[in-house]
């Protein structure tokens, strides 16, 4: 299993909730429901691969 860094993340109270809601809507927490939403944006727009490595052409450009 890969290990994970920890990042402190600045959101407003009304995003918060919305989150959190929607976290328990799906039985999440928030953090995991956090780290879906960005997986799914990041499959999304192609800068990872559905394995969870980074796609060389994104990486490249960084």
């Amino acid at each position: 299993m890969s290990k994970k860094k920890v990042f402190p993340l600045r959101i407003s109270p009304e995003m918060l909730d919305a989150l959190q809601q929607w976290a328990n809507d799906e039985f999440r927490s928030i953090n995991g429901q956090i780290e879906y939403l960005l997986r799914e944006a990041l499959l999304k727009t192609k800068r990872i691969k559905s394995n969870g490595s980074q796609s060389t052409e994104h990486s490249n450009n960084q």
